[in-house]
């Protein structure tokens, strides 16, 4: 059996007095694609947003319970969270590449980081855009401002800059919200390829993508965890009426 790479036992979410996430208890599977789903405001982005401590730079946002990251409590008063942020990476919902060339924006990070040979450098920004299915694309033109890229070679060039700095998770929430049904399904077939060496959790509202994508899926609702498994037993034979509901598209 997988071992967990996060074990979340009774975790709880606030902002102020506000609770987003009431008690949730679920393992996240190593070299797994794990998909959270549930309608807007059930808690999905301030469950995967804690996963690397994101959420801290929000005020007033306040997490409890257990939220260990191979053993190790992410909370704890010794994390480096920079560190924690490397190894767990996130790519965020709309594409967010620096206003800068394609090569720099992979090696700006990688500089962030401490990487300072140029002979490293470009063969890490190689590398990572290869793993990202991009390289291809754009190796005649590096130097190319990142904007002019379409959406979804954007999004793509944010996974390979997440990439770069080898991170062992990776968090998607809603990747492909803002792209086109081609760039979709580069970036869901991207993602099939990751999972043989990441852990990949992914936040998504789109039901299909969640069954094409995913092993286990977690269904989310007013905070709380209504029922987790395998993706095919979830989307075939679900547990609890209120998933049947949301996933045969009854509510949400």
């Amino acid at each position: 059996m997988q071992n967990p790479t996060f074990e979340i036992k009774a975790m709880r979410a606030s902002y102020g007095a506000k609770e987003v996430l009431k008690g949730i208890d679920i393992n996240i599977l190593s070299n797994s694609v794990t998909a959270i789903i549930g309608p807007s405001g059930c808690g999905k982005s301030t469950f995967i947003r804690s996963l690397n401590r994101i959420n801290d730079l929000i005020p007033n946002f306040h997490a409890s319970g257990d939220i260990l990251y191979r053993g190790e409590d992410i909370y704890s008063g010794d994390v480096d969270v920079v560190d924690l942020r490397r190894r767990i990476g996130m790519v965020f919902q709309k594409p967010n590449p620096f206003p800068k060339s394609i090569y720099d924006n992979i090696a700006y990070v990688l500089r962030v980081h401490g990487f300072d040979m140029r002979e490293m450098i470009d063969e890490i920004v190689e590398k990572s855009l290869r793993k990202a299915a991009l390289w291809d694309e754009v190796k005649d033109n590096l130097k190319q401002n990142a904007l002019t890229l379409s959406g979804g070679q954007q999004q793509r060039l944010c996974i390979a800059r997440t990439l770069a700095i080898e991170p062992e998770v990776l968090l998607f929430d809603e990747p492909c919200s803002a792209l086109d049904p081609i760039s979709t399904a580069k970036v869901e077939e991207l993602i099939h390829q990751l999972k043989q060496n990441y852990t990949i959790v992914i936040v998504t509202h789109n039901m299909q993508q969640a069954a094409r994508v995913s092993d286990h899926s977690a269904f989310f609702l007013m905070g709380e965890l209504i029922e987790f498994g395998k993706t095919q037993d979830i989307f075939t034979k679900p547990v609890d009426a209120r998933t049947e509901a949301y996933i045969t598209g009854r509510f949400g």
